[in-house]
């Protein structure tokens, strides 16, 4: 049976699927950091309009109102959810905010940002479901890899519902975290079935027990950094509401103890980098796969300090805020990634039979 043909198809649909997978991450950074997650008030149209409008005289006639009405039952849907796993206290706090009674004014910037980030959602969707269908073509070679594109296509739904409820409640601080850790999962699937579609199982450990448990703890951190990212995030967002936008050089100040524990934690990961860097370095020679990830992870992570030190010492500029997510996404799909291929390859896919 010659497989090479699903094969090539399936590698190919996966690559430009992780690519677009940064690339949404990239843009979900830049609607987060100019604040416009409700650009596009409605779904799946834009001021019901496949073409979002580009002035106010384009807009729905009593737009916010309609709108407004439409969150608050999105909103009142969702408490119902929480009060049925047992989150009574929260769901009351949905039902009593009346901050998400007050309508987004319109702001053509804001609306064209919110409708190129869902279009390069929608674009990303579509090549995770032909992954899914090319992924059949693995059914009587590896399972695993069919079931994991049809599981990947399902978080895609969950998280595509998680981000209407983070743009749609105010209170529920936590979802940003779960939606950027949601969003991490994917990547990793994609990562992970790309690299099975092109190698037989994951083969035997290529390398020393304590480089691998290196690669793993650097991985954990770098998940644990981007946890505390989004909770400094979310603390920001709080302390911006309370200065209602203004006295942005205050904001940093404001997170408090979670944005100590995110510097500190930073630089445990550039030592745990620069160990593993060094160890890569003496293990594999530098044509190797390995120190091509090794090095390209730590020129991710000096940027990705720049970008750091931007935020923390220049009022937290968007574009900054947008380059750090995107740049810590690209650090744990290398790292995890390294982890993979950390695996002697038994043999390479592809192959006529």
């Amino acid at each position: 049976m010659n497989t090479a043909a699903p094969n090539k198809r399936f590698q190919k649909t996966g690559l430009i699927t992780i690519v677009l997978l940064f690339v949404l991450i990239l843009a979900g950074g830049v609607v987060r950091s100019s604040g416009s997650g409700m650009g596009c008030p409605d779904w799946p149209k834009c001021f019901g309009r496949y073409i979002p409008p580009t002035s106010s005289a384009d807009l729905p006639k009593d737009y916010k109102q309609t709108y407004v009405e439409k969150r608050l039952a999105k909103n009142q849907r969702f408490a119902k959810t929480l009060d049925v796993f047992g989150y009574s206290e929260l769901a009351r706090r949905i039902r009593e905010d009346r901050s998400i009674l007050v309508p987004e004014e319109f702001n053509a910037g804001k609306t064209w940002t919110e409708y190129v980030n869902r279009l390069i959602g929608a674009v990303s969707g579509i090549f995770l479901l032909l992954s899914a269908v090319y992924s059949f073509g693995y059914w009587r070679i590896d399972k695993k890899i069919t079931l994991l594109s049809i599981f990947n296509l399902i978080l895609v739904v969950f998280q595509a519902w998680l981000g209407s409820i983070v743009v749609s409640t105010n209170l529920v601080a936590w979802i940003v975290t779960v939606h950027m850790l949601l969003a991490l999962a994917i990547l990793a699937v994609c990562i992970y079935t790309y690299h099975l579609a092109r190698v037989y199982g994951n083969g035997k450990l290529n390398t020393s027990p304590v480089i691998y448990i290196i690669t793993l703890a650097a991985l954990v951190l770098s998940v644990l950094q981007i946890t505390f990212g989004t909770e400094v995030r979310e603390k920001i967002d709080a302390v911006a509401a309370h200065f209602q936008g203004g006295y942005r050089n205050n904001w940093i100040k404001g997170a408090g103890e979670i944005f100590t524990h995110h510097r500190d934690l930073a630089i445990l990961v550039f030592v745990i980098n620069v160990v593993l860097y060094a160890l890569i370095r003496k293990k594999f020679n530098r044509h190797s796969i390995h120190q091509q990830l090794m090095s390209f992870n730590f020129l991710m992570i000096m940027l990705q300090i720049v970008t750091g030190i931007l935020l923390s010492y220049s009022a937290l500029p968007p574009v900054a805020q947008a380059a750090h997510i995107v740049l810590a996404s690209l650090i744990f799909g290398a790292q995890f990634y390294l982890l993979l291929n950390l695996h002697q390859s038994v043999n390479v896919r592809g192959v006529s039979k």
